[in-house]
């Protein structure tokens, strides 16, 4: 996971809330489909791809910032 090490931090923050709250009226796309999830609905492939989408940046953060704090210790 030595390429995660290397994105640098502030595009990857940049990233993650531009596509992670976009659109931001009226809802976020990622707000809604983690709803779906939870409700049990997302069934259709762009919802999928959607999720998908609007996701793969947040988590890479959140993984991002839990190595950098596990390094620290």
């Amino acid at each position: 996971m030595n390429w995660l090490d290397r994105l640098p931090l502030g595009p990857l923050v940049f990233g993650a809330l531009l596509l992670g709250l976009a659109p931001f009226a009226p809802e976020p796309h990622l707000w809604e489909k983690l709803k779906m999830l939870a409700a049990g609905e997302l069934g259709r492939p762009i919802d999928i791809f959607d999720l998908l989408l609007h996701g793969t940046l947040p988590v890479l953060l959140l993984v991002r910032l839990l190595r950098l704090a596990a390094a620290r210790r």
